[in-house]
């Protein structure tokens, strides 16, 4: 499993389990599989109500924790200073860790102070109890910030990306700053099969039309990707995309599909564009 490592010390398995909307046992039962069949990045959050499922996971695996990447986020109503720290503290509680590997901010809010909450992010890495920071679901204008103005050592910025939704912009910033980005719903919620040209490409190689889009994210560099998979046959498939070889035709059947599918935009989402 390639890592993608930055100058902040983060190295990050380029493919990992999604955990959402799993929780409780069956989470907790797919996080230890995905251990067992090879996984060694775990992806979870405050808002998925299932990172004490997670914890269980990693108490139960045999698998060591510090050979585990495991990312939680904070909920957008906890962005307060002591808010953050209360979270950040039931966070590493409920996963049974003294430490977590990537701890994010996953949604921006309104009338907060910046300033202060990326102090807060960033002094949970000062104390050695995140190993890494990030942000998640951040549009470019206020990424730009955060990065240029408040010069915070963001390691990982994760958002919805996929063979039909383009982030080139956020890509590129990500890797000025040497930030991985991490692409959620990477398999478009399933429906990738939908699409005629995946499953040409698909069939020419012999493998299925989620591991061709998985693939293609996999293939670029400082890319991650988190496909959630409960059964242990999905996560296998998603585990063999790494072996699919796709050429420049692939690239562009893939390149032209459409571009703007964005599937997550709850009703506390940023303004994307």
């Amino acid at each position: 499993m390639q890592s993608i490592t930055n100058r902040h010390g983060l190295n990050m398995p380029k493919l990992g389990l999604g955990t959402w909307p799993m929780v409780g046992q069956e989470c907790t039962a797919a996080v230890v599989q995905a251990l067992d069949v090879g996984y060694r990045h775990i992806d979870t959050a405050a808002g998925y109500n299932n990172e004490d499922a997670v914890g269980n996971a990693l108490a139960q695996t045999s698998v060591p924790r510090e050979q585990i990447h495991v990312t939680s986020k904070v909920w957008w109503d906890k962005l307060a200073p002591a808010d953050m720290r209360q979270s950040f503290d039931n966070t590493l509680k409920a996963l049974q860790s003294d430490y977590i590997d990537l701890f994010m901010i996953h949604w921006p809010t309104k009338d907060w102070d910046l300033e202060r909450t990326i102090e807060t992010l960033v002094s949970f890495t000062e104390d050695g109890r995140a190993r890494n920071i990030g942000v998640a679901n951040f549009p470019l204008p206020l990424l730009t910030k955060v990065l240029e103005e408040l010069k915070a050592p963001l390691s990982v910025l994760q958002v919805e990306y996929h063979v039909t939704l383009d982030q080139t912009p956020l890509l590129q910033l990500a890797r000025k700053h040497d930030m991985a980005l991490t692409a959620y719903s990477p398999i478009v919620r399933n429906r990738v099969s939908d699409y005629p040209q995946l499953q040409a490409i698909a069939e020419k190689h012999g493998v299925l039309p989620t591991q061709v889009a998985l693939k293609w994210l996999l293939d670029q560099d400082g890319v991650a990707a988190i496909p959630k998979a409960a059964s242990r046959a999905n996560q296998l498939s998603n585990l063999a995309s790494l072996q699919v070889q796709l050429d420049d035709e692939d690239r562009a059947l893939i390149a032209g599909l459409p571009k703007d599918q964005r599937l997550v935009s709850p009703p506390f989402a940023p303004q994307w564009d």
